[in-house]
């Protein structure tokens, strides 16, 4: 498994063998803004074109900052889970 460490979180690759799996994970469940969108902006920076990346976090305000990032850098949000007031952002990298 593939890891990078950004200043504040771990950014891990997993493997995946069907359409939509992630191939990378990026936690940040327990940071608030500005964290949650900087630490998805770098991770998004770092991965190839057609990677699926799934972010988890519990900060509300990333049901609208992580879309709005998303579409700033064209890539594509292709499911937001909200499941007891955390978040899970299944992103398709478009570079």
């Amino acid at each position: 498994m593939k890891r990078y460490r950004s200043n504040v979180v771990e950014v891990s690759q997993v493997s995946a063998d069907a359409q939509n799996i992630p191939t990378h994970r990026l936690n940040v469940i327990g940071f608030q803004c500005p964290i949650p969108v900087a630490e998805s902006k770098k991770a998004l920076k770092n991965m190839n074109d057609g990677d699926i990346l799934e972010v988890l976090t519990d900060d509300p305000e990333t049901y609208h900052d992580i879309p709005l990032l998303l579409m700033r850098y064209n890539h594509n949000l292709l499911s937001i889970e909200n499941n007891a007031g955390e978040y899970k952002f299944i992103i398709e990298v478009k570079q």
